[in-house]
């Protein structure tokens, strides 16, 4: 039962855009370029091996006055070809270099999008920054949107001096996605709930709270005669759908947990009204994660001073002890 229900769960994970919005090719000169992009001199263009075995494909965002370096891991439904806008947007106000990578089965990336694949995907990418431009942990913060919170929070649970974490519609597991149970499973996908404690650096959580209605229905997944004698009769498969909405619709509760779990808070940003795939045209959007920049810009200097000082004198640093309180919708 594990096994089919986890395979159920990775079917509603991946939703690679079919065809890809762009191609990679290699110029005369040997430097890869996108297709169907404008060519920007600011933008490296890699493909990494990845150790599951594939090539993903990775793009270098330069700002010239770059504070920090931003590892971004993209939705479960998009590509990098449909990412540029956003991310010239990113660079611009938030002054950051921006590295952003299509998972294995998405765009020019080889392999099928899995679980183990988009960890695999990661860490090269993390690798490139390391061992290509010198990026440190500390001048590193690592952007997880929807499924790409999986990814994030799988190296941010490993890598424990980086800058800072932003979960932007995250999700608390995948079988969270589709029924609200108290225990993780083994088979479970994307283990969140139980990587977030990890986690040593502030973390951002960004999520909409939609005014519509949420309501669970139970479905019967049709399976082949062999598959259905290996269950038992009572199995049904419960998915949380919201009407008027599409049903990969993450409830704002993930965020909230996640929020919860983490050891060190920043201020989250709840969009009211706000929808799964629609946070960053929020003018709060950009306005809330520059003030989470210039934190930890602040963060980061008074590191360096404890450092320098060599004293048992603590970082005063502000703390969220107020609970939050939500009313019921």
């Amino acid at each position: 039962m594990g096994n089919v229900t986890a395979s159920v769960a990775a079917k509603f994970a991946f939703f690679p855009p079919d065809p890809p919005t762009y191609d990679v090719f290699r110029e005369e000169e040997g430097r890869l370029v996108f297709s169907g992009v404008t060519a920007d001199k600011n933008v490296d263009v890699h493909l990494l091996d990845t150790k599951g075995g594939n090539k993903i494909v990775a793009t270098f965002w330069k700002h010239p006055f770059a504070r920090f370096t931003l590892l971004y891991s993209h939705g479960n439904a998009a590509d990098l070809g449909q990412m540029h806008d956003l991310f010239i947007e990113l660079r611009a106000h938030l002054r950051l270099n921006i590295m952003s990578y299509d998972y294995s089965g998405y765009g020019a990336s080889t392999g099928k999008p899995s679980e183990f694949n988009t960890y695999y995907d990661i860490e090269a990418v993390y690798n490139c920054l390391k061992n290509e431009y010198g990026i440190r942990q500390e001048d590193l913060i690592l952007y997880g949107q929807s499924v790409g919170s999986g990814p994030t929070l799988h190296l941010a649970s490993r890598l424990h001096k980086l800058r800072g974490v932003v979960l932007h519609s995250a999700i608390l597991s995948g079988i969270r996605v589709l029924y609200p149970v108290k225990m993780t499973f083994w088979f479970d996908i994307f283990k969140n709930i139980d990587k977030i404690p990890k986690v040593n650096c502030p973390v951002l959580v960004i999520h909409g709270l939609s005014e519509l209605v949420t309501r669970r229905v139970a479905l019967l997944i049709c399976t082949p005669k062999r598959t259905l004698a290996r269950l038992s009769a009572d199995v049904v498969y419960f998915f949380v759908v919201r009407t008027g909405t599409n049903d990969d619709i993450v409830d704002w509760s993930h965020g909230k947990r996640l929020w919860e779990l983490a050891k060190e808070k920043y201020d989250p940003l709840w969009v009211k009204g706000g929808g799964h795939c629609n946070l960053e045209t929020y003018p709060e959007y950009i306005k809330h994660l520059r003030k989470f920049i210039n934190a930890m810009e602040k963060h980061s200097l008074a590191k360096q001073t404890k450092k320098q000082l060599t004293t048992n004198t603590s970082i005063t640093e502000v703390k969220h002890n107020k609970c939050l309180r939500f009313g019921k919708r």
